[in-house]
């Protein structure tokens, strides 16, 4: 990475301040400045990469990526997926086939300490594992960044301790090794109160908490319903050659078209199976039996289904780097 880093950009990291969804009232606006942000993050940074969760909001901003590479002749960087070990099957299932389809370069980020210190002691989802027997980064990370006085920690995604190491910690070495400057992520401003501040170029330059970087946030200015738009009208049609260009909105989970099938289509199955928040396979629960684009999203929220322990410690998680 450039020693002047970030003085080598031009980028305004107030830009968004202030600002709500509303500002951008139609989705052609919401469209319109995520391609805009996206060109910039694209063109500005030495050696970006994507945050790509298999969601659907990094789902979106992986298609302005991947239209806005291809429209002004720049290069699709790499995808990083964090594998915390408690995914969704299918979740897995989807990212590697939409990475074949889309030739997309996907960097696996896992906290291997953990992850192989649970499948030596044949440990699950919920189980303690020592601080004592973490590696001295981890043991830092707990002791000093955490301020975590217990002996153990239990081996959950939604929880402080095992969301900071099981995620950011993993996220911060991949940004490391692979020398990553700007990483595009797919947070919105109205999905939860600590995003609801942050603007389209934010800065993490602290070296003593992540590697320096910014984040690059094309779609903050979407709300849920809009996502769910951008994806009926302009991401599916576009990817999926037999799908309707009509914006074709499907009423359940065997509504697809023209004998498509959900592998055919590039939206997570449990969405359609009612699911709004993506989380881990032992802490998020549908929200309802109807696909989560036809829910009441303006009166409920989308991380309801999510364990609330880290959802309640959210400001502090975004302190120490977690998206």
């Amino acid at each position: 990475m450039s020693e002047e880093f970030p003085d080598y950009l031009d980028v305004d990291y107030s830009a968004g301040e202030g600002e709500s969804p509303e500002d951008y009232p139609t989705l052609q606006d919401k469209l319109e400045k995520a391609i805009e942000v996206t060109r910039k993050g694209l063109e500005e940074y030495e050696n970006p990469a994507i945050m790509w969760t298999g969601g659907k909001d990094s789902t979106l901003t992986l298609y302005f990526v991947k239209e806005v590479a291809e429209k002004f002749d720049l290069e699709v960087p790499p995808a990083i997926f964090i594998d915390h070990y408690q995914h969704f099957d299918d979740l897995h299932d989807f990212v590697d086939k939409w990475a074949e389809e889309w030739d997309l370069d996907v960097v696996y980020a896992q906290n291997t300490d953990i992850g192989e210190y649970v499948d030596e002691n044949g440990l699950e989802p919920g189980d303690d594992i020592p601080i004592e027997d973490l590696n001295e980064q981890n043991q830092h990370h707990v002791r000093d960044l955490l301020e975590y006085e217990e002996d153990t920690f239990p081996f959950l995604l939604d929880t402080y301790v095992g969301n900071h190491l099981l995620k950011t910690v993993a996220l911060n070495n991949a940004l490391e090794e692979h020398d990553v400057d700007g990483i595009l992520s797919g947070i919105r401003w109205d999905e939860q109160e600590a995003r609801a501040d942050e603007t389209f170029f934010s800065p993490r330059h602290d070296p003593d908490v992540y590697p320096p970087h910014d984040r690059i946030q094309p779609i903050v200015q979407f709300d849920e319903a809009a996502v769910w738009d951008a994806f009926w009208y302009y991401v599916v049609p576009e990817t999926v050659e037999d799908f309707p260009d009509d914006g074709y909105v499907p009423q359940s989970f065997d509504d697809l078209p023209n004998d498509l099938t959900h592998e055919d289509i590039p939206v997570s199955p449990k969405y359609f199976k009612g699911f709004r928040s993506l989380g881990s396979e032992v802490s998020t629960d549908k929200a309802s039996e109807e696909p989560a684009w036809l829910q009441d999203l303006e009166n409920t929220t989308e991380r309801a289904g999510r364990a609330q322990d880290k959802e309640d410690l959210m400001e502090r998680l975004r302190d120490l780097g977690y998206m």
